[in-house]
C-alpha cells in the first residue's frame, strides 16, 4: 500500500469495499492501515466538518512526516558525508560552538571539463582559499563569522612561519586546525571543509544569489567581468565573484564579497524556509554532501545542527575581519603578506569567546548638520586621525546635494585628481545639504576617514550605503590631498585598519 492509502501498482487487490467505505473520506495512513471515517448524506454543515478532519489530519502528518524526515535525513547524510579526524575536539550539542570552516581550492578530483569552466587550471594539490573561524553563540541564538586573511603570516606548529593558508597543503585538515587554534587562541570544536563545486552547487540549490559591487571587476584570468552595480549570479559567476582578488585591496576586497555571499545566500535561505522545510532542505543536502568534509563528531548529526539554527535571523549573524597591523608585509621569504595585530586580534577573540556583541545599534542620521554619535571625527574637531587606507584603493560615489551645476562633475574631477576612483557619473539628490556629508557602511571606516581627511569640513556618518559616498554641499570648495604612510616592519603602530571591524548580515545585504 502506498503512503497514501491507494493500492500500490502491483500489489495484491485489498478486500472489496462496501457502500459506506466507499463514502468515507480517507484521512491518512500508517502501518496499521488506512482510517476512514463514515462520511453523512452531503451537505454544506457535514462538508465543512469533513475538510475539516480532513485539514486537521493533514497538519497533524505534516508534523509526523517533517520530523521523520529530518531524521531520515540525518541518517542519510551521517551514511555519504565525509569525514576526518580533523584533531578537533567536539562540543555539547547545545552548547558553544567553533566551527573552522575551510574552502579548498582542489583541482585534482575535477574533470578537465570542470577545470576549464572554472579556469582553474590542471595542477595537482590542495589549497585553502577560504578560511573562517564561526562561533555558535552558548544557546546557539548567535552566530559570529570571522575571516582570516589567506597571506595572514603566523607560525605553523612543527613548520614554522608561513602564510596561514599554507598550513592545509602542509598538513591537511589537522593542522589547519591547530595552526587556527594556536593563532587565535580559540578550542576548535568542529571542522567543516567545502570544495569549489560544493560552493556553485549551494547558490545554485538556492536559486542563486545576489550581490552588488561598488568598482568594476576585470579578472583577466578567469574572464569574469561586472561593471559597479546589483547581479543576480549562479553558482558558477558566483564562484568567480567570490574568488577573484582583481580589485585594489586584493584579498581583503575578497574577503568582503565572501562575506556579502554568504550573508545573501543565508537570507535566501532563511526567507524561503530552506532549514525549516524537509523537502527543502533534503534538496540542499542531496546537492551538496558529496562535496562536503566534516570532522567524525558532526558527521553524526550536520542537520540536527542545521535544524537549531532555522530559527537565526540575518540580525543575529556578524562578520568580521581580523585586525590587522601590516597589510604590505614583505615575509623573510619575499613573499607578500599581511600581519594581524596581536593585541587588538586577542582581545577580539576573547570577546568573541565571551559571546560580546561586537556591533553597535547603526545611529539614525538626524537633521542637524552636528556628527551624529557613530560618525567618524572630521578634521576640524579632533586631530588628524592616522589613514591606512590609499586613495587609489576607495571607490566612491558623488551626489551633488546642492543646486549648483557642473558642481558634482568637478568634484568628480577633484577626487580622481586627488587618486580617488570614481567610477560613476556624479547624480542628484531632492534633498539640499548646506555641510558637505561622507556617508560609508560599517566596516568601511578607514575608508571614510581617508576621504574625510580630503576633503575639509566634511562630516562623516554610518550608514545603510552600499559603499563609500560623498554627498556634495554648498560649502564644498574642493579636495585636498591625502598622504597615508604605509606600515613598515613587525613593530607597526596599530592603525584605523587595527580596530576590529564588524557588521551583520543584513547590512551585508545588497540593497537594490
Amino acid at each position: 500500500m502506498s503512503d497514501d492509502g491507494s493500492d500500490a501498482p502491483g500489489a495484491p487487490p485489498g478486500p472489496a469495499r462496501g457502500p459506506a467505505e466507499e463514502d468515507a473520506v480517507r484521512v491518512g495512513g500508517d502501518a496499521y492501515g488506512v482510517v476512514r471515517l463514515p462520511q453523512r448524506p452531503a451537505s454544506r454543515r457535514t462538508r465543512a466538518g469533513a475538510r475539516g478532519v480532513l485539514l486537521a489530519g493533514a497538519l497533524s502528518g505534516a508534523v509526523l512526516v517533517g520530523s521523520g524526515a529530518l531524521w531520515v535525513l540525518s541518517s542519510y547524510a551521517a551514511g555519504q558525508i565525509k569525514s576526518v579526524n580533523a584533531g578537533t575536539t567536539g562540543s555539547d550539542a547545545r552548547g558553544a560552538m567553533n566551527i573552522l570552516l575551510v574552502g579548498v581550492d582542489k583541482r585534482d578530483d575535477l574533470t578537465r571539463q570542470q577545470q576549464n569552466r572554472l579556469h582553474l587550471g590542471r595542477e595537482v594539490g590542495q589549497r585553502s582559499d577560504t578560511i573562517m573561524v564561526i562561533r555558535l553563540s552558548e544557546d546557539h541564538s548567535k552566530v559570529t563569522v570571522v575571516s582570516l586573511p589567506r597571506d595572514s603570516w603566523v607560525d605553523i606548529p612543527g613548520k614554522g612561519a608561513h602564510k596561514i593558508n599554507s598550513a592545509y597543503a602542509l598538513g591537511g585538515a589537522p593542522l589547519a586546525v591547530r595552526t587556527v587554534a594556536a593563532a587565535t587562541g580559540m578550542t576548535i570544536h568542529h571542522y567543516v571543509e567545502v570544495n569549489v563545486l560544493g560552493f556553485i552547487n549551494v547558490v545554485d540549490a538556492l536559486g542563486g544569489v545576489s550581490v552588488c559591487t561598488p568598482v568594476a571587476i576585470n579578472d583577466v584570468k578567469t574572464r569574469f567581468q561586472l561593471a559597479p552595480g546589483t547581479y543576480e549570479l549562479d553558482g558558477v559567476k558566483a564562484l568567480f565573484y567570490a574568488r577573484t582578488r582583481a580589485t585594489a585591496r586584493s584579498d581583503l576586497d575578497r574577503i568582503d564579497r565572501q562575506q556579502q555571499v554568504i550573508s545573501a545566500l543565508l537570507q535566501r535561505a532563511l526567507s524561503g524556509g530552506t532549514l525549516a522545510n524537509p523537502a527543502k532542505l533534503a534538496d540542499l543536502v542531496g546537492s551538496t554532501l558529496k562535496t562536503l568534509t566534516v570532522d567524525e563528531a558532526l558527521a553524526k548529526d550536520l542537520l540536527g545542527l542545521a535544524n537549531q539554527l532555522k530559527d537565526v535571523s540575518t540580525d543575529d549573524v556578524t562578520f568580521a575581519t581580523v585586525p590587522l597591523s601590516n597589510v604590505n608585509y614583505t615575509a623573510p621569504t619575499g613573499e607578500s603578506a599581511v600581519l594581524w595585530d596581536k593585541p587588538a586580534a586577542r582581545d577580539l577573540f576573547k570577546r568573541i569567546e565571551a559571546d560580546e556583541p561586537l556591533v553597535k545599534p547603526t545611529p539614525t542620521a538626524g537633521t542637524t548638520t552636528s556628527p551624529s554619535a557613530g560618525a567618524l571625527a572630521t578634521p576640524s574637531s579632533t586631530p588628524a586621525p592616522t589613514l591606512s587606507i590609499p586613495p587609489s584603493r576607495i571607490a566612491v560615489r558623488v551626489v551633488n546635494g546642492t543646486d549648483i551645476d557642473g558642481l558634482g562633475a568637478r568634484a568628480r574631477a577633484d577626487l580622481r585628481k586627488a587618486g580617488f576612483l570614481v567610477p560613476l557619473e556624479p547624480v542628484t539628490t531632492g534633498t539640499r545639504y548646506e555641510n558637505t556629508v561622507i556617508r560609508y557602511p560599517a566596516g568601511r571606516e578607514d575608508s571614510a576617514r581617508t576621504l574625510a581627511s580630503a576633503v575639509p569640513g566634511a562630516e562623516t556618518r554610518q550608514a545603510d550605503v552600499p559603499g563609500v559616498e560623498i554627498i556634495l554641499g554648498a560649502t564644498y570648495k574642493g579636495t585636498g590631498k591625502v598622504t597615508v604612510k604605509p606600515s613598515t616592519g613587525t613593530t607597526s603602530t596599530p592603525s584605523a585598519a587595527a580596530t576590529p571591524v564588524a557588521r551583520t548580515a543584513t547590512q551585508n545585504i545588497c540593497k537594490k
